[in-house]
């Protein structure tokens, strides 16, 4: 299924935050992303029912196999992108703001090739 800008970020904002702590909830997902407490519920029952969030019976948010994939991806293109974007003068946080909005609209091809690009540029 497929998804659409508002839900990557919130499987990203998961994956990120279950990096940082043994259990993410609702109301960190809402921190993390600036959301208020309705709009956090609306998209995890949203999340839930497309199957890309599991939550647990003490409100522990669990990313499914297929939102895993979705939040690494994302990750891995915001990452990516960052770094570019500071690589080519961009201040650290406007290249992080600026990456969050391309990770969700670049292409598949042109992110390899930006990918392929930053690893030669960092094995040179």
């Amino acid at each position: 299924m497929s998804l659409h800008e508002s839900g990557q970020m919130y499987l990203e904002a998961i994956y990120v935050l279950s990096g940082q702590r043994p259990v993410v909830r609702s109301i960190d997902v809402g921190e993390y992303l600036g959301y208020s407490k309705p709009s956090v519920s609306r998209a995890m029952s949203i999340l839930k029912k497309t199957g890309y969030v599991i939550a647990e019976a003490d409100g522990a948010l669990k990313l499914t196999q297929s939102g895993r994939e979705v939040a690494q991806t994302m990750y891995a293109r915001h990452t990516v992108l960052t770094k570019m974007l500071i690589a080519i003068g961009v201040d650290e946080d406007i290249a992080a703001e600026d990456a969050c909005r391309i990770e969700h609209v670049i292409s598949e091809e042109t992110f390899d090739a930006i990918k392929k690009h930053m690893e030669w540029a960092e094995n040179k």
